[in-house]
Order: structure tokens, then C-alpha cells, then sequence
């Protein structure tokens, strides 16, 4: 199990349901269910820095080095753009992540689409400039991103799914807020020079 920091582009909810009992209800589908006050969607996972630096060192052949590779992916990362807060809605829970996860699908703006279409197209220059090759192929197979699908879904995960079937389950239509997209773990990145030895 990773105790290392986990790198990626967020939002946070700020409310969601016009009650505390909106979200709890939510317990009558998920075990464990999640504290409110650390719940987020991702717009793009990273993953752990390290290995994300040694899957770009590998698949070049060490061409691009580890700590090449993170300063360059440090840089990118906090020069990225901020998307504003916005609201959005969820009327139904789906299992992600094999069935271990269960979450509120989110009906997002186009403007949030756009942005994570963004996000992706800027990882895609990144990789390019760290002379990585058949880029699409890196992204599905970089076992830090952690891409199973090439299509994003719009989630919140809430806990574990209680039933044994795949889903999905109607809820009451809750209305959500979120804040301003942010970097998850953003103060533990290396400072420029502290990327370690290539």
C-alpha cells in the first residue's frame, strides 16, 4: 500500500444536498461512507510523483531520467490553470474501480468537460516534451496515472457498494457545489533543484 503522496487535479465539494441528511442517506447504499468535508472529483490523476517520473524514465530507456522528469512534471503542475468553482447535480450511484468503489455520477458544465479535455491535452505536451513516444499507449499503460478508461466519468466516491450488483441505483436528485480545481498534495511537491539525482 502506498504511503507515499498521491498527485492529482481536483475539486472539492463545498455542499451537497440542501440537508446533512441528503448525504447520509447515501449510507443505505455505500458501506463506509465517506466524511463530507474530504469529498472531491478528480479532473486528472498524476499519481505518486516518483513513479510517475520512473514509468517516463523507463519507457524512454532512461533517455528522459527520474529526476528530469519530475522537475519538469512539478513545473507543469504548478503552472497549470485554475477552473472557478461551478455547480452541478447527481441523480444516480455507480461502482468504479472494479467494484470496490461506489459513487455519485455528477452531471458537470461543458465549461468543466472542456477543462478536463484541457488537462489532458496539456499532460499529452508534457509527455511529449519528456521524449516519450506513442503517448496514447504511455497513458493507458503508466501504472501511476492509472488510466483504465479513455473516456472520464464525472464522479464523487462515496464508499464501498453495500450489494453484490454492478449498479447503478437511482437516488432524489442532489444539487452540488464546488470550488475552485486545485493540486491534492500541492505542498509536498519538491521544491525546483530537490527533484533528487537523474
Amino acid at each position: 500500500m502506498h504511503t507515499l503522496p498521491r498527485i492529482t487535479v481536483e475539486v472539492p465539494v463545498l455542499s451537497i444536498g440542501s440537508e446533512p441528511t441528503d448525504y447520509e442517506q447515501l449510507g443505505s447504499y455505500a458501506d463506509a461512507l465517506r466524511r463530507r468535508q474530504g469529498l472531491h472529483l478528480t479532473l486528472l490523476h498524476v499519481g505518486v510523483l516518483e513513479d510517475f517520473s520512473r514509468d517516463v524514465a523507463d519507457w524512454t530507456k532512461g533517455i528522459t531520467g527520474n529526476a528530469e522528469a519530475s522537475r519538469a512534471t512539478v513545473a507543469w503542475l504548478q503552472a497549470l490553470p485554475v477552473l472557478e468553482g461551478f455547480s452541478g447535480s447527481a441523480e444516480r450511484l455507480i461502482v468504479l474501480g472494479g467494484g470496490s468503489v461506489c459513487g455519485l455520477e455528477v452531471d458537470v458544465p461543458q465549461r468543466v468537460h472542456d477543462f478536463q479535455v484541457g488537462l489532458v491535452q496539456s499532460l499529452h505536451e508534457l509527455l511529449d516534451e519528456l521524449l516519450v513516444d506513442n503517448v496514447d499507449d504511455f497513458i493507458l499503460g503508466s501504472r501511476a496515472l492509472g488510466f483504465r478508461f479513455p473516456r472520464w466519468t464525472p464522479h464523487i466516491a462515496v464508499g464501498r457498494p453495500k450489494a453484490r450488483d454492478r449498479g447503478p441505483w437511482e437516488i432524489g436528485a442532489l444539487a452540488i457545489d464546488f470550488g475552485a480545481s486545485r493540486i491534492r498534495n500541492r505542498q509536498l511537491l519538491p521544491a525546483a533543484g530537490e527533484t533528487g539525482q537523474a
